[in-house]
């Protein structure tokens, strides 16, 4: 095995916050691996970093009407947070808009444009007149003509999971203007991925069948069967990197070109801050690259990106791609669109010094090999009954005893005890688990010791034992201490601030993983531990209603038409309502009240008699402009004083999207007095 671990995590597009499904298909999969491989001894470099480049950033900004930048900025520092709180140990997290990352980008498409690497094509691409500005791939939508689906993007399906280019698209409008884009010709640089067909078959189809997971080995062969096309390298955008060409302006390196790059460019920053050289990591035959990434971008690093390895010539090739597949939430897919998740941020302020059970639930239903389901029910069910119930229970009853009997010293027990082989079991099962990128079953197998160790104090009974054979009980929590040791380093990966709270507890430092496998003494008779410290609490029902309601109330939104629209208020009866007399009617007169910005008083015709109104409008209408025109009046609304005028009414008014407000008016003028219902 390498001695030297380049871990890489998937950027996370900077246009919104993360949520379960990251984590659970990418972040703490990869984040497990990284603690292991530190605690092995191997020196890691855990890199990551916000894509701060991509069309969703700049369809964000256009709909909040700000910069690119100002939506990166924004989103990369809750993305950032969100991974610190969590436990997420990057060792370094960059971004996509900083001066190295466009400095070895740049380079990176310098050195193979000066090899000869790229095809230099003038094509078609579907330009928006209106908007005076060439598509990027997302700013097109149309039909699927794989699955019919009338929302696809120009790259990709989200329904049926195709990539497509925008040709491929059945009716295709631009997202910009809505208008039919036209075709117009441009220069880009094309990578010619067909030339490096021979060396992806050799290098994954070959020399990967047996330990690559069969997701990412038969999505990759089913690309190279299909055959290989030339990839534009650069686009027509004015976001992102420029292209380091004379007579390039208005163009940009592709985002599946640069993203990547940023694992070498973030590597680069995080050598130059600790003395190291980031040549090492990616350019030794000595170390070991892993992509961490979800299902839709296996071919972007199994094929585009070892492609342009290849082509620059002094990079390795990643060891392993062991991509998760996706999680859903409560039996329904993940969207951001509709904000159905479970957001990183929101959770850690919504479960405060929880972020383990977090971690633990998802890892126990991590998505490795196919999709997989997450639910509130659910989480709760493995708090308290595996980590309250189990692995909580047993670390409480061992501190409590060895403080009730013995002070807080550990005991004198058998050094050769056959239970504690438990411990070396354990530690060895979870090395092979996670070596092969079985997160769940190295779970089970931490989780599995501490169901032991319960079982042992059930069986041993030392609370009864202490009265009859002091040393018998003496044995039973010496060893059920080891057990305890055990849990607190092995559980550190996966429950980080758990096992540091254990740590303390038990009073210990931290161990390298083979000291943990070979050493059966852990903690030593006579060695004195802090009292115990609740690592879990049980989550009541009302929390997780609460939670299911959140969901519940995203879900009635995304029903909205419109949705601005306020919610419905209280119900009422038929009866509340023929209470109710609206009446049409024409406003006469109206004058500004004095003293109040926005106050216009009326004298208003109903029908029924002339009567004073006062409303709050003279924002939206000066009163000229209200003078004669026909409106609907509430008229049995009790009278109210306001700015010492009698008001003896409500008129009826509604909001536009510019937040003016708008008269409800008949389509024609009637008489006033007509009934409204």
């Amino acid at each position: 095995m390498r001695d030297r671990k380049l871990i890489t995590a998937a950027l996370p597009y900077a246009n919104g916050p993360v949520h379960i499904g990251h984590l659970a298909g990418v972040y703490i999969p990869a984040d497990v691996y990284a603690r292991f491989q530190r605690r092995l001894g191997k020196d890691v470099a855990f890199i990551c970093g916000s894509d701060e480049h991509g069309i969703p950033i700049t369809i964000r900004a256009k709909k909040e009407g700000v910069t690119p930048q100002d939506i990166v900025d924004k989103y990369h520092e809750i993305i950032k947070k969100s991974f610190t709180d969590l436990g997420i140990s990057f060792d370094e997290y960059s971004r996509t808009t900083s001066k190295k990352h466009y400095e070895v980008s740049q380079d990176f498409f310098r050195t193979l444009y000066n090899k000869d690497k790229f095809i230099e094509e003038v094509s078609e691409q579907y330009f928006d007149e209106q908007a005076n500005e060439f598509l990027a791939d997302r700013y097109i939508v149309g039909t699927c003509p794989n699955c019919s689906n009338e929302n696809a993007y120009g790259d990709q399906c989200e329904k049926c999971g195709s990539t497509l280019s925008p040709s491929e698209l059945i009716n295709p409008k631009s997202m910009l203007s809505g208008n039919i884009p036209v075709l117009k010709e441009t220069k880009n640089w094309y990578l010619p991925l067909n030339e490096y067909e021979t060396f992806l078959n050799e290098w994954i189809i070959e020399g990967h069948k047996n330990d690559w997971k069969p997701n990412v080995y038969g999505q990759v062969k089913s690309w190279l069967n299909d055959g290989l096309k030339p990839r534009a390298m650069t686009r027509d955008l004015n976001w992102g990197v420029p292209v380091p060409l004379p007579n390039a302006e208005g163009k940009v390196l592709y985002v599946w070109f640069d993203a990547p790059i940023g694992y070498i460019s973030f590597t680069q920053e995080w050598a130059e801050k600790n003395g190291k050289d980031w040549n090492d990591y990616w350019q030794s035959e000595n170390s070991d690259l892993v992509h961490f990434i979800g299902k839709d971008n296996i071919v972007f690093h199994c094929i585009i990106f070892p492609a342009m390895m290849k082509a620059h010539g002094d990079y390795i090739m990643p060891t392993n791609v062991p991509a998760f597949e996706f999680l859903n939430l409560e039996n329904d897919k993940i969207s951001t669109s509709r904000n159905w998740a479970v957001w990183a941020h929101e959770y850690v302020e919504e479960f405060p010094g929880q972020q383990d059970v977090l971690r633990y639930a998802l890892l126990s239903s991590a998505p490795e090999t196919k999709d997989n389901n997450f639910t509130w029910k659910d989480f709760q069910t493995k708090n308290n009954s595996e980590l309250v119930g189990i692995f909580g229970n047993f670390i409480n009853r061992v501190a409590v005893l060895i403080h009730k009997y013995y002070d807080g010293i550990v005991p004198e027990g058998n050094v050769n005890a056959p239970e504690l082989a438990e411990i070396t079991k354990a530690a060895t099962e979870v090395e092979n688990f996670l070596e092969n990128y079985e997160f769940r079953n190295a779970l089970s197998a931490m989780m599995n010791l501490a169901r032991f160790g319960n079982q042992y104090l059930q069986t041993e009974e030392p609370w009864k034992t202490i009265k009859v054979n002091p040393e018998k009980a003496a044995n039973s929590l010496f060893v059920a201490a080891q057990i305890a040791v055990g849990l607190a380093q092995i559980s550190e990966p996966f429950m980080p601030f758990s096992s540091e709270k254990l740590l303390k507890m038990f009073n210990v430092s931290q161990l390298n993983w083979k000291e943990i496998a070979d050493e059966k003494i852990l903690i030593k008779t006579g060695h004195q531990i802090n009292p115990a410290e609740l690592l879990f609490s049980k989550i009541e029902d009302e929390t997780i209603e609460f939670q299911i309601q959140k969901l519940e109330n995203t879900k009635q939104s995304n029903k909205k038409t419109n949705p601005k629209a306020n919610p419905m208020k209280d119900e009422i009866q038929f009866d509340d309502f023929t209470k109710i007399d609206l009446r049409t009617a024409t406003i006469l007169t109206a004058e500004k009240v004095e003293k109040a910005d926005k106050l216009l008083k009326f004298t208003v015709d109903t029908g029924v008699d002339v009567r004073t109104v006062v409303s709050g409008i003279a924002e939206s209408f000066t009163p000229e402009e209200c003078i004669g025109k026909q409106v609907m009046i509430l008229l049995n609304l009790a009278p109210r004083k306001i700015r010492g005028i009698e008001s003896q009414g409500m008129l009826l008014l509604t909001t536009k999207p510019d937040g003016k407000l708008s008269f409800v008016t008949p389509d024609e003028k009637v008489e006033n007095g007509v009934e409204i219902g």
